[in-house]
């Protein structure tokens, strides 16, 4: 069931590609794992999926140690500071750098590992109160102290859009997030590039793709509903 449902969100995405004249291929589809079983995960594995994001610095930490070596896991939820380092060596990419000071905190961590960090920018698009995010007219500036850290490579900007009923209501949060990333592509700013647009969840990741998403995240319609209460 699992296989067949990650299969069914690969096929509409495909499609939303299709429908705007984009290539499949430049669409990386991130299987939200957070709260679900390892079985569940390795049952994805040996379908070949390998790019899993977790919300829980805990939970993804005690994943990374029980799941196969090559899975690239997706740090997708916020992230404090003091929990960098649990997962500084392994982390594929964290996606939800909003501040200077998270940034800072990745360049100690990814020095003492010797790597170079991939980080995404959390935008807030629509400046939900309830959710966190540069603004984006905050972005630039942000982005241009943080390409001074040289284990930290910025790679994308990403954002969650409002929960709605209409998937339509978010086209305008994704086509701005869209323009925000060409806007600051075109300045050429050092240790930075936007290769990576991390918008689109379960209830809209079609409308993103539409919109310019290369990377969805996507957890209920893949994993089932999750149990919060465990």
């Amino acid at each position: 069931m699992i296989t067949d449902n990650y299969r069914e969100i690969r096929r509409k995405i495909d499609e939303a590609c299709r429908r705007v004249g984009r290539d499949p291929e430049d669409v990386l589809l991130v299987a939200v794992s957070k709260t679900k079983p390892e079985e569940d995960i390795q049952t994805l594995y040996d379908s070949g999926v390998r790019d899993f994001g977790e919300n829980y610095i805990q939970e993804l930490k005690q994943k990374m140690e029980d799941l196969p070596g090559d899975i690239r896991w997706h740090m997708i939820g916020h992230l404090q500071r003091n929990k960098v380092k649990y997962i500084a060596s392994r982390v594929s990419m964290i996606h939800a750098v909003d501040t200077l000071e998270l940034a800072k905190t990745i360049e100690k961590e990814g020095t003492k590992n010797n790597r170079v960090i991939p980080v995404l920018i959390e935008v807030n698009v629509a400046g939900e109160d309830t959710k966190f995010g540069v603004a984006p007219e905050e972005t630039e500036s942000l982005i241009r102290q943080i390409a001074g850290l040289p284990h930290v490579h910025v790679e994308g900007l990403m954002t969650s859009a409002p929960y709605v009923t209409d998937a339509e209501c978010n086209r305008s949060v994704f086509a701005q997030l869209k323009q925000l990333s060409v806007d600051i592509e075109q300045k050429n700013i050092d240790n930075t590039c936007m290769h990576v647009l991390s918008m689109g969840m379960t209830n809209d990741y079609e409308i993103a793709v539409e919109e310019g998403s290369t990377m969805v995240r996507v957890g209920t319609a893949i994993f089932g509903e999750r149990d919060y209460s465990k």
